[in-house]
């Protein structure tokens, strides 16, 4: 896998932090400080989609429309 692997505790870590409105995780014996709540938010979702936990959201959305749409009776 390329690029940065998270754990799930990590993941939860920061899930916590973020609830306890902290800039700084700790998880094992490890501890970071992240510059802001938007940095936070940013590697969390991150975290999430590599662990699949949320979906990736590729910022595509699809009208659909048709001109034969009746209304029901």
């Amino acid at each position: 896998m390329d690029g940065p692997e998270f754990t799930i505790e990590q993941y939860y870590a920061l899930n916590k932090s973020i609830a306890q409105g902290t800039l700084t995780v700790t998880y094992g014996d490890k501890t970071v400080t992240y510059r802001s709540l938007d940095e936070m938010l940013r590697i969390r979702n991150l975290m999430g989609a590599e662990l699949g936990l949320i979906k990736k959201d590729n910022g595509r959305k699809v009208g659909v429309f048709s001109k034969n749409w009746k209304k029901c009776p």
